[in-house]
């Protein structure tokens, strides 16, 4: 059995559903379809986005009105569903969904920005050592999980098109830089550099400055899987010619027998 695991920082799910999101949703038809950055909850939205034809959608919103926030598209209805770490101080800004399945968990995951001020930062990487310690009892018993969202850091200077010029830009900062090594270190892969070597594939580009017609731009959004997914792995991807967004979607196939 295949399954295909798309995920996209939709920058407004309102937005991009002008712009034919379900029409490009039902013709690519993931199994699963992460999307984080919502910006709306689910009163503000049509039945035909609350209740796509042949998915079940989950949803979590930040308190706070038109910011962040994840869904969770998927075929088939998850053995169960969670909303954040149990952390008030993180869950308030709706930025993680889980759903286990039968062969494995996934998590959608907007982590936060750092770029806006100190303050900012510093929220991002405690969310980073939060999230690690939420996963942590999970890899010690070897479950099989797929982590997947906007990370807002490029790992690598092949993850982005400037690196130099951007070495003291959060996204790209030592200290974020170092947190990507040690989640890898506890047993995770990159699947889309588990396939690709190459340079200029990015995730995201700067619209102010049209980078995208460039390819100016960075990758922040992953597909991550436990070592233990990887003999199902069979095939991960970035879609960068998917317009609507300043990022493009990114996804996994597993062959799960």
């Amino acid at each position: 059995m295949s399954i295909k695991i798309f995920c996209w920082n939709a920058n407004g799910i309102r937005a991009v559903h002008k712009k034919g999101f379900l029409e490009w949703l039902y013709k690519e038809s993931p199994h699963i379809l992460c999307i984080e950055e919502t910006k709306a909850n689910p009163e503000q939205l049509g039945n035909d986005l609350r209740e796509p034809e042949g998915y079940l959608v989950y949803w979590n919103w930040a308190e706070k009105k038109g910011y962040s926030g994840v869904a969770t598209f998927s075929q088939k209805e998850p053995l169960r569903i969670k909303y954040g770490f149990g952390v008030n101080r993180f869950d308030s800004e709706g930025r993680v969904i889980i759903t286990e399945y039968a062969d494995f968990s996934l998590f959608n995951v907007y982590f936060p920005n750092g770029k806006a001020s100190k303050e900012r930062l510093d929220y991002k990487m405690d969310f980073y050592e939060a999230f690690l310690d939420f996963i942590r009892p999970m890899i010690r018993e070897n479950k099989r999980l797929v982590v997947c969202g906007d990370f807002n850091t490029a790992h690598h200077e092949i993850d982005l098109a400037r690196p130099k010029e951007n070495e003291k830009v959060s996204g790209f900062l030592p200290i974020e830089r170092a947190w990507m090594d040690k989640f890898v270190e506890h047993g995770f892969i990159d699947t889309f550099r588990y396939y690709n070597k190459e340079a200029g594939q990015y995730t995201w580009w700067d619209q102010k400055t049209r980078a995208r017609e460039r390819n100016v731009g960075w990758r922040i959004d992953y597909v991550f899987v436990s070592a233990n997914l990887l003999g199902s792995l069979s095939r991960a991807f970035i879609l960068p010619e998917v317009m609507g967004s300043d990022h493009c979607p990114v996804g996994i196939e597993l062959d799960l027998g």
